[in-house]
């Protein structure tokens, strides 16, 4: 239940969004964020408490951190996961709260590739060796993120279906645990990225080389997920649309991944950037990788979200109001301010809704 402020006519930011079978209450989604907070994979009160006071704080939908198809698809030991089926009730319990807060609950699938078996960021995030309980990573390619990691293992193509159909059984588990809305993880370097990008990605067989093989992996993985992921429900994917780096992943190869992967019921491209390589020149500023979700969203008529330094109301509305996107994913913000949906509907003169327990926390009538 939540309790409405009167206000006028309600800002573009805070239009409801009907994507598939599932309305999203406004276009303010928080966007995946790692805790390193899991023993085992498993979800537990942290998660609980971090994701559903985001849901309580008034987002459109809450999406949960990168959770690991397979054991050692996890960046770190803390990482969440999704690889068995104990892994779904503690899951389950969290999307039960979302929803009832009036958020869409999500979860994005991930797999870190050559950059997994490394430590926490507040222990230096390292690689670690398998007696301080790191494991050997797998890539496409025996290529190390940079000269302090650990060189993978280039994947069998036999391994790379197997990996696949981990993420197909990964969304069958994220919907017996109650998710409405499923991201898959292409961006920030990790292993979808990974087989899209000439930097690490140097296979010379049908995974490898031209555009269209380097997007196979991505391609198999949408398919296998979206035949086990009912047609009512949602499908995100979230890549880096550049590498920012010469010889690497270009954004007008991110329009044609997109183009690609609309037939197979992908709805929406989640449009962040870098990753690959570690010393990236980024030109940072506010809303710096929107013109992505522009480009992207004008040339192949998918939906599209707009991340990256997004921290003012009327900032975030004007990309939705001008068409640059058609959601806001915040991150960092909605760590430092959880109820930033609320806060900025009443900037913007917006419907402000909040749960009826915090009424006698705001100042406006309360509707009855």
């Amino acid at each position: 239940m939540s309790a409405p402020v009167a206000a006028p006519e309600a800002a573009h930011l805070f239009s409801p969004l009907q994507i598939r079978e599932i309305a999203f209450r406004n276009r303010v989604l928080v966007s995946p964020m790692c805790q390193y907070s899991s023993e085992d994979g498993f979800a537990n009160d942290w998660h609980l408490v971090h994701l559903g006071s985001r849901a309580i704080g008034g987002a459109g939908a809450v999406i949960a951190e990168a959770t690991a198809v397979e054991a050692r698809g996890r960046i770190s030991p803390e990482d969440l996961g999704i690889w068995k089926d104990e892994h779904i009730e503690p899951l389950a319990r969290i999307a039960r709260f979302v929803k009832q807060q009036g958020a869409v609950p999500g979860i994005q699938l991930a797999h870190a590739g050559r950059k997994a078996s490394t430590d926490v960021p507040w222990r230096g995030g390292g690689p670690l060796s398998a007696s301080a309980g790191g494991w050997q990573p797998v890539a496409p390619s025996a290529v190390p993120f940079d000269e302090h990691s650990i060189v993978p293992t280039e994947l069998k193509v036999d391994e790379i279906h197997s990996i696949v159909e981990k993420f197909a059984s990964a969304a069958e588990r994220a919907l017996e645990a109650g998710f409405e809305l499923l991201e898959l993880h292409g961006a920030h370097g990790y292993l979808m990225h990974e087989f899209l990008s000439p930097i690490s990605n140097k296979r010379a067989d049908r995974y490898g080389g031209a555009l269209e093989n380097r997007m196979r992996f991505a391609l198999e993985v949408a398919a296998a997920v979206r035949r086990v992921w009912p047609e009512r429900l949602p499908l995100f994917l979230r890549i880096s649309a550049t590498d920012w780096a010469e010889g690497g992943w270009t954004i007008d190869e991110s329009v044609e991944l997109a183009r690609s992967v609309r037939p197979i019921g992908v709805d929406a491209i989640d449009c962040s950037s870098g990753g690959t390589v570690p010393h990236a020149r980024i030109p940072l500023q506010p809303g710096y990788q929107a013109p992505f979700a522009e480009r992207i969203r004008h040339e192949t008529g998918i939906l599209t979200g707009a991340v990256g330094l997004i921290t003012e109301p009327a900032q975030a509305d004007t990309l939705v109001r001008n068409g640059s996107a058609d959601v806001v994913l915040l991150a960092r913000e909605f760590l430092r301010e959880p109820y930033w949906p609320i806060k900025a509907a009443q900037a913007l003169g917006a419907d402000a809704r909040f749960p009826i327990q915090y009424a006698r926390a705001f100042p406006a009538p309360v509707s009855k």
